[in-house]
């Protein structure tokens, strides 16, 4: 069959022409047309080259993405993560312990009236010193001298009664020995011989009898000398007057009545109690330092004198107490302060950052770095400073540790130590 070439198209009608001739034919519109069979085929060519490059595409992203996921894995395999580390330190010889304490006066004494009567006279007051032996006050008592005087009489009196007792028994001394001679030569009987013996250990015993109350007497009259001189109230020490209960005119009663308080400041004693896990250091002699908040740019060194030697059970912590020297009366009793004691260490330990200790449910550890490899150190704590911590086991001096270690941070893994630079 003939191709016909379509050559225009006007109002519906095609003109085609004709290969053979040449010619131009005019179809009428209601004449059906060949269908065009070169547009599908190039239509389906185009959909499978199109389906073709999609899979080509697809399928090499996928093996890319495979090998970009095997350049991951393998990566990961071999990355060795850069870590920061700390050396571990050794602790100090010595360990500071800082407790809460109060102050007190090295002596204190509160001063009762000894004897009975009114105050006389009144010499110091709240705040003066006063020297050992100076007198306070004194106490009158007329009573006390009548009671003197009368003691003194019963004395005499029981001397003239010794004297009399002895010139009794010397009488039955010499009647029993003239006596004694009769009765053995027959003058006398038995009986006269044993009134005459008796009657001169009588005698003898009547003269032990007014000798004993002559000592007796002697010794009411030291007792009423010494309440005599109890008139006179004196300081037992130096110190210095902190506290006065009595005036001029004061009754007082002899041992109840309270008049004066006296402080010995110029050593000022503390004492304090020290944790089991630093007692075993304590010892008499060990430096201590006191700070007071009120005085912030002074310190006050001091010794420790004296311990308790024993724990208290409820509390477990040992008194101790600090004596600090106080020549200028810089401190005052009764004040709050801090005592920092050293004391010498008696179990070595080590120091180590805070931020190095990992604790999980395998308890508290560090990671330690040797010739690049990570090994887990479990540790105890000892005692927390914050920032560092004191640690007695796992550890030892110059040890590196990590700091801040990493969640996946296993043992055995391996690691590259960041130098300061890369640190920073």
């Amino acid at each position: 069959m003939s191709e016909i070439r379509v050559r225009s198209k006007i109002d519906g009608v095609e003109d085609r022409c004709d290969p053979e001739t040449d010619r131009v034919v005019t179809l009428p519109p209601n004449v059906a047309r060949e269908p065009r069979r070169y547009g599908g085929a190039l239509f389906g060519t185009s959909v499978l080259l199109l389906l073709a490059g999609g899979l080509g595409i697809g399928g090499w992203r996928h093996y890319q993405a495979g090998l970009d996921a095997k350049a991951v894995a393998q990566e990961v395999r071999t990355f060795v993560p850069k870590v920061r580390v700390a050396a571990v330190r050794a602790s100090d010889s010595k360990m500071s312990v800082s407790l809460p304490a109060t102050t007190t006066a090295f002596e204190a004494a509160n001063i009762f009236a000894r004897t009975s009567g009114y105050i006389e006279k009144r010499y110091v007051d709240i705040g003066d010193r006063v020297k050992a032996g100076d007198l306070l006050a004194e106490i009158t008592a007329p009573e006390l001298d009548h009671q003197i005087a009368q003691a003194k009489a019963t004395l005499e009196q029981n001397k003239a009664a010794l004297q009399q007792t002895q010139a009794s028994r010397e009488l039955a001394d010499v009647t029993n020995a003239r006596d004694s001679k009769l009765v053995t030569q027959g003058w006398l009987t038995q009986q006269q011989g044993d009134n005459d013996r008796l009657t001169l250990k009588a005698q003898q015993a009547a003269e032990g009898v007014a000798q004993s109350n002559i000592a007796a007497q002697e010794a009411q009259i030291r007792i009423l000398g010494q309440e005599k001189a109890y008139q006179r109230v004196v300081a037992p020490f130096d110190g210095v007057i902190t506290g006065r209960n009595i005036d001029n005119g004061s009754l007082v009663q002899s041992g109840s009545t309270f008049m004066f308080t006296l402080m010995h400041p110029d050593v000022i004693r503390t004492q304090l109690y020290v944790p089991q896990d630093a007692a075993i250091g304590v010892a008499p002699g060990i430096d201590a330092v006191m700070h007071v908040p009120e005085i912030p740019n002074r310190s006050f060194p001091g010794t420790v004198t004296r311990i308790a030697s024993a724990l208290q059970p409820g509390s477990r912590t040992l008194l101790t107490e600090v004596d600090v020297p106080n020549p200028d009366g810089a401190l005052s009793p009764g004040i709050y302060c801090t005592v920092e004691l050293f004391i010498p260490r008696k179990i070595p330990s080590m120091i180590i950052p805070a931020d190095a200790v990992v604790f999980d449910e395998n308890g508290q550890h560090v990671a330690v770095v040797q010739n690049g490899t990570v090994h887990l150190q479990k540790i105890t704590v000892l005692r927390d400073f914050g920032t560092e911590v004191e640690v007695n086991e796992g550890v030892k001096s110059g040890d590196q540790v990590v700091l801040n270690p990493m969640v996946n941070l296993v043992e055995g893994s391996n690691v590259a130590v960041r130098d300061k630079m890369q640190s920073s």
